[in-house]
C-alpha cells in the first residue's frame, strides 16, 4: 500500500501531479515504443497547430516558374504541378487530416459506445433492435459506405467527418456492449440491483466508468483507420475539395499530371504511413497497459 507523504497532504496539487505522473512513468517503463509513438504524435499535432509559423510557404502560394520541380534548397520536398511547395502543403494538410480524424472518431466512436452501453443496460427489444441496426451498418465495407454518404451529402469537410463517423458507430457499439455485458455480471452490480439502484444509476456509476479504458483503446485504434479512409477519399476526389490541402488529395495530384514526379507520392505517402503506424503502436501499447491480465508481464 502506497504511503501518503506530508507534502501531499499539505499541498493537494502535488498529490494530483503524482497521481498522474506515476501511471505515466509505469507506462514509459513498460512500453518505450508506445512512448516514442506518443511523442511523435504530439509533435505532429504541435506542428499542425503551428502550421502558419512552421511552414516555409503558404499552402496555396503558387510559383509558376517552378512547376513540378524536384526537391532543392528552396523547396525541400519539391513542388506540385501548380508550383506549390509540397512541404508546406504536407504541414497544412496535417491540420486538415487530424481535424477530420479526431472529429470523426469522437463522433462515431462516442455515439457507438453510448448505443452499446444503453443497449447492454436496457436489453430486451431495445437491445435486439439496436444490434440489427449495427448489422446493417457493418454489412457495408467502410469505404463503400463512406463513398455512398459522401455522394449523397456532397463534398465538404463536414461531409467527410460525418461519413467517416458513420463507419465507426457499429464497431464502437459492439465492443462497448460486450464490455458492458461482462461488467453487468459482476458481484458489485448485482449488489447495486439488490439494494434497489435504478438501471440509469447502475449504468452511470458502475458500468460506464469501467468501459473508459476500452473506449480509449478503441478510439486510438480508429484514428489511424480514419486517416486512411480520409486519404482514400481525397485520392478518389470525393474528400475535402481543393485547394484545401489534405494528404489524400496530394497523392491524387500525381495521377492528374503527365510528368512523373516521385516526390508527389513518396512524401505524402510517408506522412500517412508514419502517423498511422504511430497511432497503431500507441493504441497497442495503451491496450496492453490497461489490461490487468498483462500487468507485470510486459
Amino acid at each position: 500500500m502506497e504511503q501518503v507523504t506530508t507534502s501531499e497532504l499539505a499541498y493537494p496539487a502535488i498529490g494530483r501531479l503524482k497521481a498522474f505522473t506515476r501511471p505515466a512513468a509505469i507506462f514509459a517503463r513498460q512500453s518505450p515504443i508506445g512512448v516514442v509513438a506518443g511523442l511523435f504524435l504530439v509533435a505532429v499535432v504541435i506542428v499542425a497547430i503551428a502550421a502558419p509559423l512552421v511552414a516555409p510557404f503558404g499552402p496555396i502560394d503558387a510559383n509558376f516558374l517552378k512547376l513540378t520541380q524536384p526537391p532543392d534548397a528552396e523547396n525541400l520536398l519539391g513542388t506540385d504541378p501548380l508550383g506549390r511547395d509540397v512541404l508546406s502543403r504536407i504541414i497544412f494538410g496535417a491540420r486538415t487530416t487530424l481535424i477530420v480524424a479526431f472529429a470523426a472518431v469522437f463522433l462515431g466512436t462516442t455515439a457507438g459506445a453510448l448505443f452499446g452501453l444503453v443497449s447492454a443496460s436496457l436489453g430486451g427489444k431495445f437491445d435486439l433492435g439496436t444490434q440489427r441496426v449495427m448489422d446493417v451498418l457493418q454489412a457495408f465495407p467502410d469505404l463503400t459506405l463512406v463513398l455512398l454518404l459522401a455522394a449523397a451529402l456532397g463534398p465538404g469537410l463536414s461531409t467527410v467527418i460525418i461519413a467517416i463517423a458513420a463507419t465507426k458507430i457499429p464497431f464502437g457499439g459492439r465492443v462497448i456492449r460486450a464490455v458492458a455485458l461482462q461488467i453487468r455480471e459482476m458481484d458489485y452490480v448485482t449488489a447495486a440491483k439488490a439494494v434497489g439502484a435504478s438501471e440509469i444509476r447502475i449504468m452511470r456509476l458502475h458500468i460506464a466508468p469501467q468501459c473508459v479504458a476500452s473506449f480509449l483503446v478503441l478510439a486510438t485504434t480508429h484514428l489511424g483507420v480514419a486517416i486512411i479512409i480520409e486519404a482514400a477519399l481525397g485520392y478518389l476526389g470525393v474528400g475535402v475539395p481543393s485547394p484545401t490541402p489534405t494528404w489524400g488529395n496530394m497523392l491524387a495530384m500525381q495521377s492528374n499530371t503527365l510528368i512523373p514526379a516521385w516526390w508527389l507520392v513518396i512524401f505524402p505517402g510517408a506522412a500517412i504511413s508514419l502517423v498511422v503506424l504511430a497511432f497503431s503502436l500507441f493504441g497497442d501499447s495503451l491496450r496492453d497497459f490497461l489490461d490487468p491480465r498483462l500487468r507485470g508481464r510486459l
